[in-house]
């Protein structure tokens, strides 16, 4: 267990996904959240009751000398002007996905971060659990051969039945793509490398919804993003993947991820979740064969991410939820919409490496540094 000196963070957003990350200390002592800001005070003011520490102003946090991380948690649509904020002031960040609405501003954070010389990380660090790491091990090993095609599907009815705040998921910055695609695209980087190409076509089923979870039950919110995007990505390895991300679907039987390589197929567990099934079959009469997990992180570990960026900026090596590959994420998500809008298939302009694998065995909060 790694006895480092925690790097003190302050968190800017109180919502719905903060508690995920005030627990994650208790796993990573790297971590030690000392502040939080929301500009509902009375969210910060609950935060902080519930997890002693301050509540401050986001422009008191920024200021201050006993911080080192940002804990990015805003809406969206602030994710890179809260960011840009923060590297401005001087300090390393760890946000929530998306990386940012669009390339533009997803470059101006990138170009930021390098002539600061400071780190950003960003969400989801899902893919650092047991289940996409097992399955990383098990194709760097060649258990199935060449990845030469694969499926991927997070299909629902949206988010208005259960979420307490549900309109920015309806807009620009939501949607299935840039609020899901962003799991499903890190898990197929990291376990095949960045895209080449994609061709999608994309629909607005319903032009408004009606909220059914409180608080706001009952209001109506404007859709103004495609709620059903059907794409193909190409891989720079050659894989062909078909990608269906929906808010429209009421239920569905698909496998989350599926790779189909020259010598066998594998089943890939939810990149939504740290850990799941990894199963492999062989042939076509071959059933599926559960697989052993290679760590130990499989509950609800959000927050690794910027634990690993923590040992990260001590120890002087990259972080594995690095800003390229979030870029990368983005500038596909974009092209996604891209394609459906213009009926042509879309190159990416952008290209990433692949983060590193997470040691064997990796528990209890180390991440084998």
């Amino acid at each position: 267990m790694s006895t480092l000196k925690p790097k003190r963070l302050g968190v800017i957003g109180c919502g719905n996904i903060s508690t995920a990350y005030f627990k994650a200390t208790q796993t990573f002592p790297i971590l030690n959240i000392v502040a939080c800001a929301d500009l509902n005070k009375e969210a910060a003011k609950k935060a902080a009751e519930t997890w002693n520490i301050e509540a401050v102003s986001v422009d008191d946090l920024l200021a201050r000398d006993d911080i080192d991380i940002i804990l990015n948690l805003t809406i969206p649509q602030a994710h890179a002007s809260v960011t840009m904020q923060a590297l401005k002031a001087g300090k390393h960040v760890h946000l929530e996905k998306p990386f940012a609405l669009d390339r533009d501003e997803g470059k101006a954070v990138v170009d930021l971060a390098k002539s600061t010389g400071l780190r950003v990380s960003c969400a989801p660090d899902t893919f650092l659990g047991g289940g996409i790491q097992t399955c990383r091990k098990l194709l760097d090993d060649g258990a199935i051969g060449k990845v030469v095609a694969g499926t991927a599907f997070m299909m629902c009815p949206g988010h208005e039945s259960w979420h307490p705040n549900p309109g920015f998921y309806y807009a620009k910055g939501g949607g299935p793509v840039f609020d899901m695609a962003t799991y499903y695209l890190t898990a197929l980087i990291t376990l095949i490398g960045p895209v080449k190409a994609v061709s999608s076509v994309a629909a607005t089923t319903y032009a408004t919804r009606t909220i059914t979870s409180e608080p706001r039950k009952g209001e109506i919110i404007p859709v103004e993003v495609p709620t059903h995007v059907s794409s193909t990505l190409v891989f720079h390895s050659g894989a062909i993947i078909t990608m269906v991300m929906s808010f429209d679907v009421h239920r569905h039987s698909n496998h989350p991820i599926e790779l189909h390589g020259e010598n066998g197929s594998m089943q890939v567990p939810d990149p939504n979740t740290f850990g799941g099934e990894v199963k492999l079959s062989m042939n076509r009469r071959d059933d599926w064969h559960a697989q052993d997990l290679v760590n130990s992180y499989t509950d609800n570990m959000r927050g690794i991410g910027a634990a690993d960026l923590a040992f990260a900026i001590i120890n002087d090596r990259p972080q594995r939820c690095h800003s390229d590959m979030a870029f990368h994420v983005l500038d596909v998500m974009q092209a996604m919409h891209e394609a459906s809008d213009t009926g042509t298939q879309v190159m990416i302009g952008s290209s990433c490496e692949r983060p590193a694998p997470l040691p064997m065995g990796a528990a209890g909060g180390d991440l084998g540094d």
